[in-house]
């Protein structure tokens, strides 16, 4: 008797999609604006581009757009760094607010559509769409695309080399690294999903250089294009 594979089920996340402050925390972000204008307030370009992906791969898409400086989505809530030096020394009852409001939240919407998935005797694959700044304390990053995952885990060392073999193709000209700038295996939303979920349970995070987004909008939709194209293929190829 022939086995029949487990489906593979598309989940996206951005949770550096925007730089938007609570109207309460204003105050603390009053002389902030260039700040959370940079990459330390949002991650410019992701959001754009998970939007395309949702789109055109037919996805479902669970994006937040308060600041990482107001609670950081992608950290552990007792990371020392999921608050910023904006609101780390808020009361403790505005800070539990934040993670009850908006950290927890993000973060659980992401998980029940996981579940929901895996309940169905799907295989999730979970993109969580960033970016970064082209150049961090004066180190220029190499890579375009940085594909970021837990060597450990076969499945997902495996659709790394099905990813960056379609952007070979997609997009000649980028350079895709694998875990740069960033370990896949750091503190972030993938990583606990990955202790929460099991083997059932893919986590790879897209990180694109914020470079490839300087030609403005019309820059914008061609990465998300290519970027769209090259997961499909990858998908396909696991079919």
């Amino acid at each position: 008797m022939t086995r029949t594979r487990a489906p593979l089920r598309l989940v996206l996340s951005c949770e550096h999609g925007g730089n938007r402050v609570p109207a309460a925390l204003r105050a603390c972000f009053r002389a902030a604006g260039a700040v959370l204008a940079s990459h330390r307030g949002f991650d410019p370009g992701a959001l754009a581009v998970a939007r395309v992906l949702a789109r055109k791969l037919g996805a479902p898409l669970f994006a937040a757009t308060t600041s990482r400086l107001v609670v950081d989505l992608n950290r552990s809530p007792d990371h020392p760094r999921v608050f910023s030096e904006f609101t780390r020394d808020l009361p403790p009852a505005v800070r539990a607010r934040l993670l009850a409001r908006s950290h927890r939240p993000h973060r659980e919407r992401v998980a029940r559509a996981v579940a929901q998935r895996l309940a169905r005797g799907a295989v999730v694959l979970h993109v969580a769409v960033h970016s970064f700044t082209p150049v961090l304390d004066g180190e220029v990053r190499r890579g375009d695309i940085g594909v970021l995952f837990d060597p450990a885990r076969l499945a997902e060392a495996a659709f790394h080399r099905r990813w960056k073999r379609a952007f070979a193709v997609v997009a000649p000209t980028w350079r895709v690294l694998a875990n740069d700038p960033y370990r896949g295996t750091s503190d972030g939303l993938t990583t606990a999903l990955r202790r929460r979920f099991g083997r059932g349970y893919l986590g790879v995070e897209l990180e694109l250089n914020q470079r490839l987004f300087a030609g403005g909008q019309r820059a914008t939709a061609r990465v998300a294009a290519a970027v769209a194209a090259a997961l499909a293929a990858a998908l396909a190829a696991d079919s």
